[in-house]
């Protein structure tokens, strides 16, 4: 018997505020969640945009097309997303299934556990409160005011400098940061005094004459005082000439990357925690009809999967289905209580190197492999630490080059350099000089990147003038 519309609404509207119980019972704790079932259009642009309402910008719209192009080739689809705040948003398709949308409601509960006790979520909600899409909507409106003010093809030229350093903050400092202090106090010395004898007997030694007069002459003081790597916090602050509007734009960018960092950095856990919980609820929510069971146990299945369609190994690893796995070994051999700790306490890094295991490993089929152009495509290893390195090296600062301001001259010029040798990797030069030039137009001011190419031969990328 086919279901109207209105009759898979009321029974989905009955089945989740039954797994919310049962959730509840388990030890599941969140904020509330408003879920919304929208059209598949919508899904798609959120998911696109990250945020429900956000500033507008072209790159979204080639993402979305992209989207749109793997959709119909059945490589992507999207069955939820979530929003993480108090409350949280939970968005669902209206076209899925009686038992996907069950499947995904579950799936939510876990997402919103993971947002309200992760330590990186949490340190990011008390940074900026938690109710990131209403912030999200308020700086679309202030975009909205500087494009009608000042022109589309202004503001989008800004957005297009700020978007292109949108990973390039740091994490280690406050959301809300001070400027650097004006005078900076002079370093305690350790020079004797005149009266010292020790040094006296030292005071006429050659050599020590000139020291003394060198010591005497004025250094400039070195700015940055130290290598800064926020990118987007150096230009909004100290931009000889950026506008107010244009400040506002690097700050509105920076704001969202420390938002979207927490998403990030926790992406096989959240998704495998999520997964866990789904796939438990459902087990044990005897109330659910068998026939829906079974199906939503089936699109758990392709949830999990480790590798798409008839294909016997992938390349890239399903976080869903290594994120699972980790976490039921995790419960089996540890316990909720423990599991429910590592959950609070660490994001990715310190998930992959602490808990996935040889023998697990060798269970989910990971391997290290090689990519040449004469030689095709080989396993290279199958060691546990290069297998853990292999999946981590992607999310190494936020995923960028490890790029730090190291001066400012005294016209102006904007040096920055590329901590290579901690990155391991040299740039592409052709998209690093555009991306000097995106820093340039909002710098106004000579731009330098000191960096190496892919062999690591030096290279200094200047800007030029627009």
């Amino acid at each position: 018997m086919s279901l109207t519309q209105s009759d898979m609404n009321e029974r989905l509207q009955d089945y989740g505020k039954r797994i919310e119980t049962l959730a509840k019972s388990l030890g599941l704790s969140y904020h509330p969640v408003d879920f919304e079932l929208v059209p598949n259009n919508f899904m798609n642009e959120v998911a696109i945009y990250g945020l429900p309402i956000r500033m507008p910008h072209w790159s979204f719209g080639v993402r979305y097309i992209h989207q749109l192009i793997r959709q119909s080739m059945g490589h992507s689809r999207i069955f939820e997303v979530m929003f993480p705040g108090n409350p949280c948003h939970g968005y669902l398709v209206n076209t899925n299934t009686l038992a996907e949308n069950t499947l995904v409601t579950a799936h939510v509960l876990g997402h919103a556990d993971f947002a309200k006790n992760n330590h990186l979520f949490a340190r990011f909600a008390e940074m900026s409160g938690t109710n990131i899409v209403e912030h999200a909507a308020a700086q679309a409106h202030r975009i909205e005011q500087a494009v009608k003010a000042y022109g589309h093809q202004r503001v989008e030229a800004m957005l297009d400098c700020a978007l292109a350093l949108e990973p390039h903050v740091d994490l280690n400092q406050e959301l809300h940061r001070q400027p650097y202090p004006k005078e900076r106090k002079p370093a305690p010395t350790s020079r004797p005094g005149p009266d010292d004898p020790f040094s006296n007997r030292f005071r006429n030694l050659p050599g020590e004459t000139e020291r003394v007069q060198e010591s005497g002459e004025h250094k400039t003081t070195p700015f940055p005082p130290h290598p800064e790597h926020d990118l987007l916090w150096f230009i909004a602050q100290y931009g000889p000439e950026l506008e107010d509007w244009e400040r506002d734009v690097f700050l509105a960018v920076r704001h969202e990357s420390f938002y979207f960092y927490p998403v990030f950095a926790c992406n096989i856990m959240n998704e495998g925690w999520a997964t866990y919980w789904h796939a438990r609820l459902l087990r044990e929510a005897d109330f659910l009809p068998e026939d829906l069971y079974l199906d939503a146990v089936t699109c758990h299945s392709n949830v999990v999967r480790p590798f798409a369609g008839e294909q016997q190994a992938a390349l890239a690893i399903n976080p869903y289905h290594v994120g699972f796995s980790m976490w039921e070994c995790i419960v089996e051999k540890l316990g909720l209580e423990r599991a429910q700790e590592i959950r609070r306490d660490e994001d990715d890094f310190g998930f992959i190197r602490n808990f996935l295991d040889p023998e697990l490993a060798e269970k989910l089929g990971l391997f290290v492999y090689e990519a040449k152009v004469d030689e095709g495509i080989k396993v290279a290893n199958r060691d546990i630490n290069k297998i853990r390195e292999a999946i981590l090296q992607p999310k190494f600062n936020y995923g960028a080059p490890r790029i730090s301001v190291g001066e400012m001259k005294q016209d102006g010029t904007l040096v920055l350099v590329h901590d290579f040798e901690a990155d391991g990797r040299g740039l592409d030069l052709e998209r690093a000089a555009r991306v000097v030039q995106y820093v340039h137009r909002a710098w106004r001011r000579p731009v330098l990147l000191q960096t190496v190419d892919s062999r690591g031969s030096p290279h200094e990328l200047r800007s030029s003038a627009q």
